[in-house]
């Protein structure tokens, strides 16, 4: 991993172990082009190692561990030659297969917040995961939001020969301006919007979509007077308050303006606006209510327990982002739509390959992933509800 800032940090990279392997042509001794060998070490397997012990070819093993192998040598022959590789521990020589190939096997992932992020593990095991079910190595840099880190983070990686990028955001945000160098090398946003009038290839979560579903969920449970309460000035916010108000509309009912209350994105903001949604007389209140985040409606259930109103009994509640380690554990268990962060490193790292295996830029559209809802216990039956 490359340490924050890109310049400073510990980088993973493929070690030298032997040209021929990819192709290359062997040096004196038995050790090919790795070098000779500090004194004392082991000296590592090289491909005329692996001939020698399944009775091939030196070309033939390069065929192999180039992909030529199909058309050129026997199903019985290409097994001999993966089982002596796999018994001496061999790898073929990933520097020099870059060269001859014009890559590096190595990916590269900048991103804004990601030691303070509840969900940037996610992103980044299905992007690290991805890329390693297609023999890459993913080399990731946090930024800590600094524009100038990113900068050079992204100078670092170019310097490394990555074979392209993932620039990756903590929450979803529009991209202001892209770190310099980047339109180097062929990349992909993830959870984070391109600039105006830029078009390049984007996954996103689709935020109004996910609203639609949350309030689509209370509507089918028999509510029909919705609150919506906690959000900030970003674009989540507006875009989970229009699939919110969609699904009103759909229904033939409206949110009173009382009922939808922007307090913020933490515990605090959802007990606050909680209190101002629930401390009314009960044909007043809202019987269903739709939290900009998990941590909103955790706020949102202590001010009902203040109150001495049940959930889900009297009113029930919908959470957003299925935030781990929150949601489940809740009393009662939090009914959530999850945030698709997972998916979206995986799509970002797919696409890049994908572009970088046809030698063309990635598609410049926008990807909009679904956001799924995860049914727990606290949505009860509305009071519309047929019976």
């Amino acid at each position: 991993m490359v340490g924050r800032g890109g310049s400073g940090g510990k980088v993973v990279g493929a070690q030298a172990q032997d040209a021929a392997g990819a192709g290359g042509t062997p040096g004196a001794g038995a050790r090919g082009d790795a070098g000779a060998a500090e004194p004392g070490a082991v000296a590592r397997p090289t491909s005329r190692d692996v001939a020698r012990l399944a009775g091939v070819s030196h070309t033939a093993v390069s065929f192999v561990f180039n992909g030529r192998a199909d058309g050129n040598l026997s199903a019985e022959t290409q097994r001999r030659i993966r089982e002596a590789a796999t018994e001496l521990d061999y790898r073929p020589n990933a520097v020099a297969r870059g060269l001859r190939s014009r890559r590096t096997a190595v990916i590269g992932l900048v991103t804004d917040h990601i030691a303070s992020s509840p969900f940037a593990g996610a992103l980044l095991r299905g992007a690290m995961e991805t890329a390693w079910e297609h023999e890459h190595l993913l080399l990731t840099v946090d930024s800590s939001g600094d524009a100038a880190k990113e900068d050079a983070a992204v100078a670092e990686l170019l310097d490394r020969r990555v074979d392209g990028i993932v620039y990756a955001a903590m929450s979803l945000r529009r991209a202001d301006r892209l770190p310099k160098g980047l339109d180097r090398t062929p990349f992909v946003l993830a959870n984070c919007l391109p600039p105006e009038g830029s078009p390049h290839a984007a996954v996103v979560p689709a935020e109004r979509a996910g609203g639609r579903a949350a309030a689509r969920l209370l509507l089918d449970a028999g509510h029909r007077r919705l609150a919506l309460v906690g959000g900030l000035d970003d674009i989540a916010t507006a875009e989970r308050l229009r699939g919110f108000r969609d699904a009103l509309r759909g229904a033939g009912l409206r949110a009173a303006a009382e009922d939808v209350v922007r307090t913020g994105g933490e515990i605090s903001a959802g007990y606050e606006g909680g209190l101002g949604v629930l401390d009314r007389p009960r044909p007043d209140r809202p019987t269903g209510i739709v939290c900009y985040n998990d941590r909103v409606a955790a706020g949102v259930l202590h001010a009902a327990t203040r109150l001495g109103i049940d959930v889900p009994g009297e009113v029930s509640l919908v959470g957003y982002d299925d935030q781990e380690h929150m949601a489940a554990f809740l009393n009662p268990p939090l009914t959530s739509i999850a945030l698709p962060h997972r998916t979206m490193g995986e799509e970002a790292v797919r696409l890049l390959l994908d572009a970088i295996g046809a030698r063309r830029a990635p598609e410049a559209r926008v990807r909009k992933l679904e956001c799924p809802v995860v049914v727990r216990e606290s949505v009860g039956i509305g009071p519309g509800a047929r019976r």
